[in-house]
């Protein structure tokens, strides 16, 4: 009777660069367990503590709790409560991936942390909602020609969907479905959806100047596109190139806001999705409605939204008592 191979038996006869592909195929599926966002910000948080350690003499890997320590402080000023914490989820990682163990929880990190954030407070930096009124008046600056169909559709569409930015440059023709009522927009891959299952956002067709949707055809159309990626650069002389990246909506956003007349610095291309939220809660939709177009998995975050736009609300005590 012929001898089955074992597994062990199969893998050692594999030649070697199958063994190579298989291992580059391995790390890559490592890599794609964090978004490339999160690579960039780890990367990031990792130089700057390499750079620190290296400036003061002392080990950053494996790191001493204290020298983390040491670091978070140095630091405090530079870098908002927000950044340090994620700063030091990266400096937990990069010892993890190097098979050492750093305990965050050491009180020379957890207390020293901790500290910080009670004596400097935990709250980030918002960007300024682009509220209805605000998109309507940065849509009014977009001319006829090919660039100002552009954003006139990214600015309306993004608000409408409560699109992220990386979610904007990602969408392609083969995601979205036009019809009579509106647009039905299918989000591939999201910031809460690494897993890639997908969800659909639908776009009501409002009949208006401002119709997302009819804003939308009148890019594609200008455009000529009926294949690949959705929004693109465009030249000087008008001329279609590749797919938008997320720092070219972060952008588009701040200079419609400046022909608007409004202070770019406080505008960012997470002022469309804030913006919905907010707009939604300050017209009386509903909680849940509102989660279900922005699709947000954390409550918390998305209550912040509609505590500002209900700020004036009728459920504001200031004005409900005989003033």
């Amino acid at each position: 009777m012929q001898a089955v191979a074992t597994a062990a038996e199969t893998a050692t006869n594999l030649p070697a660069i199958a063994l190579d592909d298989l291992a580059a195929q391995a790390a890559a599926f490592a890599r794609a367990t964090r978004s490339p966002a999160t690579h960039r910000a780890y990367r990031q948080g990792w130089d700057d503590f390499a750079t620190w350690c290296s400036q003061v003499g002392l080990k950053p890997l494996p790191a001493a709790p204290t020298t983390v320590g040491l670091y978070l402080t140095a630091r405090v000023g530079r870098l908002a409560v927000a950044t340090l914490a994620r700063y030091l989820a990266a400096i937990s990682v990069a010892h993890r991936l190097a098979g050492d163990r750093l305990d965050t929880r050491h009180p020379a990190i957890a207390d020293v942390l901790r500290g910080i954030r009670r004596t400097n407070g935990t709250a980030s930096r918002q960007v300024a909602p682009a509220t209805t009124g605000v998109v309507q008046a940065m849509v009014g600056s977009c001319d006829d020609n090919l660039l100002g169909r552009r954003d006139r559709a990214l600015l309306l569409v993004g608000f409408a969907a409560a699109l992220r930015r990386s979610e904007i440059v990602a969408l392609d023709i083969a995601d979205v479905t036009i019809t009579a009522e509106g647009a039905r927009v299918r989000i591939r891959r999201s910031k809460t959806d690494q897993e890639a299952a997908g969800d659909v956002v639908g776009i009501v067709r409002t009949g208006t100047a401002t119709c997302p949707v009819k804003a939308l055809q009148a890019w594609l159309e200008a455009a000529n596109i009926s294949a690949g990626p959705i929004f693109r650069s465009v030249d000087r002389h008008s001329r279609l190139g590749a797919a938008l990246t997320d720092q070219s909506v972060a952008l588009i956003v701040k200079r419609r806001a400046t022909a608007a007349g409004l202070d770019p610095a406080t505008f960012s291309g997470h002022s469309l999705r804030a913006g919905l939220a907010t707009a939604a809660a300050a017209n009386g939709v509903e909680e849940r409605l509102i989660a279900r177009q922005t699709r947000h998995r954390s409550m918390t975050v998305l209550r912040s939204y509609i505590r500002e736009g209900e700020v004036f609300g009728s459920g504001n005590a200031s004005g409900r008592v005989g003033l």
